[in-house]
């Protein structure tokens, strides 16, 4: 595994592209706060340079909350945000830090739904974006790269991408949700009988929860 200080770099450090992006966003973005010995231990573990968003994200932030936390970007995790990139794979993607995993989980959102960046397991596109919709029990394949889906949710129509998850009144639902929950619905969306969102049963629950049920359903 490479030493920290070669994954730091500063004369091309992709943080300055990310608070670009942020400063003309269309959406809602929060930034959180980072522990700098969290922040080095997740980038070490990680094994990706900060001249990369990917890298730069998980050195220089606690995570990113778009529209009041509706999706999450995993950095190095914080109180708000108690995912970081490199612990939550662990187990999950990969087995030992250093492994090259087949996938990577990089966000989540509010309704459950995960994004994954390929690594080789979900298909010959290696780079792209997956999302394991909650309605879905299949990877879709977004056709966005990891640059290109930050991109998207600093500035892209996140209403369109959900038009179909949210339900009547969702909004005052989601304010009773911290970053570290989300929805699960019963009967699942998946099924013949959840197909109506406004009329599934809907409680929250925590990622570790709901990844776990999404895992053992595929």
């Amino acid at each position: 595994m490479r030493e920290l200080k070669e994954l730091i770099n500063k004369d091309e450090d992709a943080i300055k592209l990310i608070m670009a992006w942020k400063n003309a966003a269309k959406n809602k973005i929060q930034i959180l706060a980072n522990d700098s010995l969290r922040s080095s231990e997740a980038l070490f573990n990680t094994q990706i340079s900060t001249r990369s968003p990917m890298g730069a994200i998980v050195f220089h932030t606690g995570g990113i909350l778009i529209d009041n936390g509706w999706i999450r970007i995993y950095g190095s995790g914080s109180e708000k945000l108690n995912r970081n990139l490199p612990n939550w794979n662990k187990g999950k993607t990969f087995q030992n830090f250093g492994d090259k995993p087949g996938y990577l989980i990089i966000a989540d959102d509010a309704v459950g739904g995960f994004f994954l960046l390929n690594g080789g397991d979900l298909g010959n596109d290696l780079g792209k974006i997956y999302y394991l919709s909650p309605d879905n029990n299949e990877y879709e394949q977004l056709d966005l790269t990891y640059t290109e889906f930050i991109n998207f949710c600093f500035s892209g129509n996140i209403d369109v991408f959900y038009r179909d998850l949210r339900w009547k009144n969702w909004g005052d639902d989601f304010k009773k949700l911290s970053a570290n929950e989300a929805f699960i619905f019963y009967p699942y969306l998946w099924t013949k009988e959840g197909r109506d969102i406004n009329k599934v049963e809907k409680n929250k629950a925590s990622m570790e929860e709901i990844y776990t049920l999404r895992t053992q359903q595929l």
